[in-house]
Protein backbone atom coordinates (compact mmCIF):
# COMPACT_ATOMS: atom_id res chain seq x y z
CA UNK A 1 0.00 0.00 0.00
CA UNK A 2 0.81 3.61 -0.70
CA UNK A 3 0.08 5.95 2.03
CA UNK A 4 0.68 10.00 2.63
CA UNK A 5 1.23 11.26 6.44
CA UNK A 6 3.38 13.43 8.09
CA UNK A 7 7.15 12.73 10.03
CA UNK A 8 4.60 13.02 13.59
CA UNK A 9 2.62 10.47 13.12
CA UNK A 10 4.12 8.16 10.45
CA UNK A 11 7.92 9.14 10.46
CA UNK A 12 9.43 6.52 12.76
CA UNK A 13 8.48 3.74 9.90
CA UNK A 14 11.31 2.25 7.86
CA UNK A 15 8.53 2.98 5.05
CA UNK A 16 8.26 6.40 5.61
CA UNK A 17 10.05 8.56 2.59
CA UNK A 18 10.50 12.95 2.96
CA UNK A 19 9.22 14.40 0.58
CA UNK A 20 9.96 17.77 1.63
CA UNK A 21 12.91 19.62 1.38
CA UNK A 22 13.40 20.01 5.07
CA UNK A 23 13.76 17.18 7.43
CA UNK A 24 13.27 17.10 11.38
CA UNK A 25 16.79 17.27 13.37
CA UNK A 26 18.18 14.02 13.51
CA UNK A 27 16.05 12.75 10.70
CA UNK A 28 17.60 9.23 9.00
CA UNK A 29 14.88 7.79 6.94
CA UNK A 30 15.04 8.24 3.03
CA UNK A 31 14.50 10.97 1.38
CA UNK A 32 13.15 11.55 -2.21
CA UNK A 33 13.57 15.33 -3.11
CA UNK A 34 12.62 15.01 -6.70
CA UNK A 35 9.09 15.55 -5.03
CA UNK A 36 9.97 18.51 -2.75
CA UNK A 37 8.16 21.77 -3.98
CA UNK A 38 10.87 24.14 -4.27
CA UNK A 39 11.77 26.99 -2.03
CA UNK A 40 9.40 30.02 -3.93
CA UNK A 41 6.63 27.58 -3.66
CA UNK A 42 6.61 26.42 -0.34
CA UNK A 43 5.08 29.72 1.39
CA UNK A 44 2.17 29.66 -1.32
CA UNK A 45 -0.75 27.88 0.90
CA UNK A 46 -3.86 28.56 -1.03
CA UNK A 47 -4.54 25.36 -3.39
CA UNK A 48 -5.51 27.10 -6.73
CA UNK A 49 -2.00 29.00 -7.08
CA UNK A 50 0.09 26.05 -5.86
CA UNK A 51 -1.04 23.06 -7.27
CA UNK A 52 -0.65 24.41 -11.20
CA UNK A 53 2.78 26.17 -10.16
CA UNK A 54 3.50 22.85 -8.79
CA UNK A 55 2.23 20.13 -11.41
CA UNK A 56 4.31 22.62 -13.63
CA UNK A 57 7.66 22.97 -11.89
CA UNK A 58 7.74 19.67 -10.36
CA UNK A 59 5.02 16.82 -11.34
CA UNK A 60 4.98 17.33 -15.12
CA UNK A 61 8.83 16.57 -15.32
CA UNK A 62 8.18 13.07 -13.44
CA UNK A 63 7.05 9.43 -14.26
CA UNK A 64 4.59 8.44 -11.84
CA UNK A 65 5.43 4.94 -12.48
CA UNK A 66 9.12 5.67 -11.92
CA UNK A 67 8.34 7.41 -8.62
CA UNK A 68 6.83 4.40 -7.45
CA UNK A 69 9.55 2.34 -7.76
CA UNK A 70 12.19 4.09 -6.85
CA UNK A 71 10.00 4.88 -3.30
CA UNK A 72 9.43 1.34 -2.53
CA UNK A 73 7.17 -0.25 -5.40
CA UNK A 74 3.76 -0.58 -3.03
CA UNK A 75 4.89 -0.33 0.27
CA UNK A 76 6.02 3.20 1.70
CA UNK A 77 4.88 6.24 3.34
CA UNK A 78 5.34 9.81 1.83
CA UNK A 79 6.20 12.21 4.76
CA UNK A 80 6.18 15.64 5.23
CA UNK A 81 5.21 18.33 7.44
CA UNK A 82 1.40 19.57 7.69
CA UNK A 83 -1.04 17.87 9.91
CA UNK A 84 -3.87 15.77 8.54
CA UNK A 85 -6.61 17.55 6.89
CA UNK A 86 -4.20 20.60 6.00
CA UNK A 87 -3.56 21.57 2.54
CA UNK A 88 -0.08 19.66 1.64
CA UNK A 89 1.59 19.02 -1.67
CA UNK A 90 1.43 15.17 -0.38
CA UNK A 91 -1.86 15.12 -0.99
CA UNK A 92 -1.36 16.87 -4.64
CA UNK A 93 0.67 14.36 -4.96
CA UNK A 94 -1.14 11.57 -3.85
CA UNK A 95 -3.96 12.85 -6.44
CA UNK A 96 -1.30 12.74 -9.24
CA UNK A 97 -0.07 8.80 -8.80
CA UNK A 98 -3.98 7.92 -8.68
CA UNK A 99 -4.90 9.79 -12.08
CA UNK A 100 -1.65 8.33 -13.83
CA UNK A 101 -1.63 5.59 -11.95
CA UNK A 102 -5.02 4.20 -11.12
CA UNK A 103 -3.20 3.64 -7.58
CA UNK A 104 -5.31 5.40 -4.79
CA UNK A 105 -3.28 6.36 -2.50
CA UNK A 106 -4.71 7.47 1.35
CA UNK A 107 -3.63 9.46 3.95
CA UNK A 108 -2.23 6.82 6.88
CA UNK A 109 -4.01 6.23 10.14
CA UNK A 110 -2.49 3.95 12.38
CA UNK A 111 -5.23 3.27 14.13
CA UNK A 112 -7.56 2.23 11.32
CA UNK A 113 -7.88 -1.27 10.92
CA UNK A 114 -7.02 -1.87 7.67
CA UNK A 115 -3.72 0.54 8.19
CA UNK A 116 -2.79 -1.10 11.00
CA UNK A 117 -3.26 -4.64 9.55
CA UNK A 118 -0.56 -3.34 7.10
CA UNK A 119 1.38 -2.34 9.88
CA UNK A 120 1.46 -4.93 11.27
CA UNK A 121 2.65 -6.83 8.22
CA UNK A 122 5.57 -4.74 7.79
CA UNK A 123 8.73 -5.76 7.17
CA UNK A 124 12.21 -3.94 7.02
CA UNK A 125 12.85 -3.24 3.34
CA UNK A 126 15.06 -4.92 2.03
CA UNK A 127 18.28 -3.45 -0.64
CA UNK A 128 18.61 -5.19 -3.98
CA UNK A 129 22.36 -6.89 -4.00
CA UNK A 130 23.10 -8.53 -7.51
CA UNK A 131 24.40 -12.15 -7.05
CA UNK A 132 27.02 -13.80 -9.70
CA UNK A 133 23.99 -14.56 -11.81
CA UNK A 134 23.11 -10.93 -12.28
CA UNK A 135 26.24 -9.30 -12.94
CA UNK A 136 27.08 -10.00 -16.75
CA UNK A 137 30.76 -11.46 -17.90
Amino acid sequence: MIFTSNFKIAGRWPQAVAISLGIPRGWRGRRYKALAPPRDLIKIMEPDRFIPLYRAQVLDKLDPMQVIREMGGDNFIMVCFEPPGDFCHRRVVAAWLRKHTGVLVEEFIPTMRRHAEWLRGLQEPRRYEPTDETIPD
